[in-house]
């Protein structure tokens, strides 16, 4: 079995989409997402009903989560429905394995999010690099190094 045999497979038998990026890249709704992005494999990008985009030129590790949903709040009957907030990944970012971009996230380009962070719903910076949980933001960390 070739690779496009069991991508077709494997798509018909759960809900993966077949995509340009891997086998095992989980794409729901349809995301707007940028030329030359690699996006590696058990990564997550959900952007049903909502708007997710991703800029050119970016590097999403594997084991990453772009979800614009929370539906925390409908799971305790605060809500009816799930929160969704847009996404916004602009061109020449990189995200680290197992981080976690949550809606109403705003990532500037050239910016750097560490392995394993947890991205809130906030606006940031280009050339930033972003780490940790709660996540930490040193605006401007790799403009300064190109600088040098």
């Amino acid at each position: 079995m070739n690779t496009d045999e069991f991508q077709d497979l494997f798509s018909s038998l759960t809900s993966f989409k077949k995509n340009s990026f891997h086998p095992l890249v989980w794409i729901v709704g349809e995301p707007k997402i940028g030329k030359d992005v690699y996006i590696g494999g058990m990564s997550e990008i959900n952007s049903s009903k909502a708007s997710v985009i991703i800029g050119d030129n970016c590097d999403i590790a594997s084991f990453v989560s772009i979800n614009c949903a929370d539906s925390h709040k409908k799971c305790i009957g605060l809500s009816d429905e799930p929160e969704r907030k847009d996404i916004i990944i602009e061109n020449n970012v990189f995200i680290g394995s197992h981080s976690v971009v949550k809606g109403g996230a705003h990532i500037g380009h050239h910016s750097v999010i560490a392995a394993g962070t947890i991205v809130d719903g906030k606006k940031i910076e280009p050339y930033s690099l972003v780490y940790g949980n709660p996540m930490k933001i040193r605006i401007g960390y790799y403009l300064k190094l190109l600088k040098k």
